[in-house]
């Protein structure tokens, strides 16, 4: 339950923010919008497959990118570096999403 007590002199318009982000940090829009309507289990399946390579590529880039500063750039998709193999030993997003996941993988 999300609870947003109005400060004093406070605009309506501020609460109204906070209280919209306190329910998307708990998730309420996300399940109101899961349970919005009938998911098939083969558009479930698909879901849950983007969100997984969507994952693996984030955490691929947060590894790459780990103890390297940013590099500054201009615009937007077209300045992207292009990587080699040998630059980098991290497997690729196709070499991780093509692998098959064992039952032993998943245990720590």
């Amino acid at each position: 339950m999300v609870k947003v007590q109005i400060r004093p002199n406070e605009p309506l318009e501020a609460a109204l923010r906070r209280f919209k982000r306190q329910c998307n940090y708990a998730g309420i829009f996300r399940l109101s919008k899961k349970y919005a309507f009938y998911e098939k289990r083969s558009d479930k399946r698909r879901r849950e497959e983007r969100e997984r390579i969507r994952n693996i590529q984030r955490a691929i880039r947060k590894s790459e990118s780990k103890g390297k500063p940013r590099p500054l750039r201009k615009g937007g998709r077209g300045d992207r570096r292009e990587s080699s193999e040998s630059e980098n030993s991290v497997p690729s997003v196709m070499d991780v999403v093509t692998t098959p996941i064992t039952a032993a993988a998943g245990k720590d």
